[in-house]
């Protein structure tokens, strides 16, 4: 058990037989009362996103999670699909639960993935990835003294706001964590 004061953001806990990932932490303490944790978290297995609140004192379920380096192979409507490297076990996770994070899944990318016993659960990202550039708006010309960017569509379908000089065919970097371009390779 973990205290309530212990869910940040990221943690996983179960109520119940669910689990949920914890996208949002805020504490509020009052003047007399005591302090309230108000989180909004998502639940692993069903995809439903929650708004709970906890007193202070309140615990909570933790729960023992695997990693395992895999690599990811490809996705089709329901699910996506990875090899684990050592043992050639290929776990798929649904689609669900990889939305948010679905246009930096290239073929080849070697990932983290987080298990609950033989459960596939979440996936951790590098913090950057390299993708190449399908589609890009046409440049404006003029204005260069200010930080103009345009939009391009990269070759998982991302879409990301990029200097006005990335053109069709040029690889880029991303942040998976704020889906912000970096630089071009």
């Amino acid at each position: 058990m973990i205290d309530a004061n212990a869910l940040r953001k990221g943690v996983i806990f179960e109520i119940g037989n669910d689990l949920f990932k914890v996208k949002d932490y805020h504490h509020n303490k009052t003047a007399r009362g005591g302090a309230t944790i108000r989180i909004k978290a998502f639940n692993l297995r069903t995809g439903a996103n929650i708004e709970k609140t906890f007193n202070s004192s309140e615990r909570v379920q933790n729960i023992r999670l695997d990693y395992k380096k895999v690599q990811f192979l490809y996705n089709d409507d329901d699910f996506y699909y990875f090899m684990d490297n050592e043992t050639f076990e290929q776990p798929a996770i649904s689609a669900l639960m990889v939305k948010d994070v679905a246009g930096f899944l290239k073929e080849g990318l070697a990932v983290k993935l987080t298990f609950y016993g033989e459960e596939p659960l979440d996936i951790d990202l590098p913090t950057s990835v390299e993708l190449e550039v399908t589609q890009a708006d046409i440049a404006v010309r003029g204005d260069t003294a200010t930080g103009v960017t345009k939009n391009v569509t990269c070759e998982t379908g991302l879409s990301v706001q990029c200097p006005n000089f990335v053109e069709v065919g040029n690889t880029i970097k991303v942040d998976t964590r704020t889906g912000e371009y970096i630089t071009r390779v």
